[in-house]
Parts: C-alpha cells; sequence; structure tokens
C-alpha cells in the first residue's frame, strides 16, 4: 500500500504522489515514513527532504514547518520548500550573498528580522548542499 504525500508552502502546493516512503528533517532528528506509519505531528527542521518511489529517490529542500502523518497520508506545511531540480545554483548564491552581507552590516537590527535572515542562509546552504550533492 502507498503512501499520499503533499507537500505545502504558503505560496503553492510543492509536491503531490503517491511514494513507497519518506524522510523527513525534524527537529528532533530525521524521521522515515512508511504506509502505516503511527499518526505522528512533529515540527520540521531546515533540511533535506528524500522521497523515494519505485528505484527513484527525489531531493527536496524544506525550511520550517510541521508535517502530519495519519496511517498512509503525509502532509508537509513548510514554510519553504524546493524540488531539487527547480533550485537554481546562481540565483541561490546570489541570495546567500545578500542575507550574509545584510548580516554583518546590520548592528541594530530588529530580531524577527535577524531570525529571517539567518533562516534564509540557512535554507540557502540547504538548496546549495542539496544542489551539488548530484554534480
Amino acid at each position: 500500500m502507498p503512501l499520499t504525500l503533499e507537500i505545502v508552502t504558503p505560496e503553492s502546493r510543492v509536491y503531490s504522489d503517491t511514494i513507497d516512503s519518506v524522510v523527513i528533517p525534524t527537529v528532533q532528528g530525521e524521521i522515515g515514513i512508511l504506509p502505516g506509519h503511527i499518526p505522528l505531528i512533529t515540527q520540521v527542521e531546515d533540511g533535506e527532504l528524500r522521497v523515494t518511489k519505485g528505484t527513484q529517490t527525489d531531493l527536496l529542500a524544506v525550511s520550517g514547518g510541521f508535517a502530519q502523518i495519519d496511517g498512509d497520508r503525509v502532509r508537509v506545511l513548510a514554510e519553504h520548500a524546493i524540488d531539487e531540480k527547480k533550485i537554481d545554483e546562481n540565483a541561490v548564491e546570489a541570495a546567500l550573498k545578500r542575507a550574509e552581507e545584510q548580516l554583518k552590516a546590520a548592528k541594530d537590527l530588529d530580531p524577527k528580522e535577524q531570525e529571517h535572515l539567518h533562516s534564509m542562509v540557512r535554507y540557502a546552504g540547504v538548496q546549495l548542499a542539496i544542489k551539488r550533492r548530484r554534480t
């Protein structure tokens, strides 16, 4: 029996398919989900989400949010998520550089803005790690 996986961000549905398994980065570490998993809600950490369907493994970069597992249905509500194939390495490097420069230049940044910039740096790092692993 396959799993149904749906990954949604505030902007769009990033992924929706039936799969064999998924590994999700959480604040407690990675968790692997197979069909029939016990019900669970967990906080998603910035990292690599791995989707296996048959002999193919797809990688997605995710940033923050929550995952809900209920039997054979997995829902990931993430702040950001992108499929490896859609990552533009040059655009990510430019965004990373801008965020790092803003962090260095800012002395009296609002704590929320500072956390937002740190989050952008972490998410950019995850995207680059995923993209560069297969090249």
